[in-house]
């Protein structure tokens, strides 16, 4: 199997995993607010990241000072995007969290060809416009009462791609688990400091309500799934990766609609064909003149 392809099957997995994020959060949210929510999943994935750091002999990685840069900068970035999604959770639907999050793969090619200076070729310029359109579909409602869920998402999908940059580096130095249990070491003091100062206090019943779900964004979301993540960055470039999302919100519509009974609106409808459509132009190969 080549390495290609190995990236593209821990994509699909991951997608299947990561569909279940905004489905699993909205529902935790609920009983104990979005930054504790936050909080207790990095409390789980913390000790997954101990035990599995402890079993492969990853702690020496460490001791690399060269990695420390991209490790710090990872964190600051991926802390601050959760904090954004939670938050944003709060006051949209887990269809359009998912579909928002897809626009990475715009802000993607924005950063890493309009604004990087390479070549814009034809075909990727219509991709962008045409997801561009799908955005305002689904950001601007007929009644103009934005939702600021929604923007506060679109926000953390601005900074997606600066993560990726930044993790794919890292990744030359120290292996996907000692990255994420770095992350989570570091970035939890951040999300527990914010969440006793802007939410209220969690009572033990609704904790242990919201303790299943939180569980599996731990071990499914925040473990299996970021490990899946991290391997693809360094196997399949982070246009393809982000372009291989596009499952991500399709299972989430589905899923949404089974467990949580949400019925997709006409206008998240008719937003995501042209994120979809205007994402698979953007990551659409060019054929080089002159190759056979």
């Amino acid at each position: 199997m080549t390495k290609e392809r190995q990236g593209e099957l821990l994509m699909l997995g991951l997608s299947i995993l990561e569909s279940w994020f905004p489905i699993l959060s909205i529902v935790a949210i609920s009983y104990v607010g979005a930054l504790h929510t936050y909080m207790y999943s990095l409390v789980i994935a913390f000790f997954f990241y101990m035990v599995i750091m402890y079993k492969r002999d990853r702690f020496r990685e460490l001791q690399n000072r060269a990695a420390y840069r991209d490790l710090l900068l990872t964190t600051f970035w991926i802390t601050a995007i959760f904090i954004l999604i939670f938050i944003g959770m709060r006051y949209t639907s887990a269809g359009n969290m998912a579909v928002i999050v897809f626009l990475q793969v715009l802000f993607s090619y924005l950063y890493f060809n309009v604004l990087g200076k390479e070549k814009m070729e034809r075909v990727h310029l219509i991709g962008a416009l045409i997801m561009v359109v799908g955005a305002v579909i689904i950001l601007v409602p007929d009644d103009m009462q934005f939702n600021k869920g929604d923007w506060l998402i679109l926000l953390a999908s601005a900074f997606a791609p600066i993560v990726n940059l930044y993790q794919k580096r890292a990744r030359n130095y120290c292996s996907a688990e000692t990255i994420l249990g770095f992350r989570t070491v570091v970035g939890f003091p951040f999300v527990a400091v914010l969440s006793y100062w802007l939410e209220p206090a969690v009572s033990w019943e609704n904790l242990a309500l919201a303790l299943p779900y939180i569980f599996l964004i731990a071990t499914l979301v925040y473990v299996a799934a970021k490990i899946m993540w991290i391997e693809a960055l360094n196997r399949i470039t982070i246009t393809k990766l982000s372009a291989m999302l596009a499952l991500m919100p399709l299972f989430t519509l589905l899923f949404a609609y089974l467990y949580l009974g949400e019925v997709p609106e006409i206008r998240q409808l008719m937003g995501i064909v042209p994120v979809l459509v205007g994402g698979y132009f953007i990551t659409k190969p060019i054929a080089q003149k002159g190759r056979v």
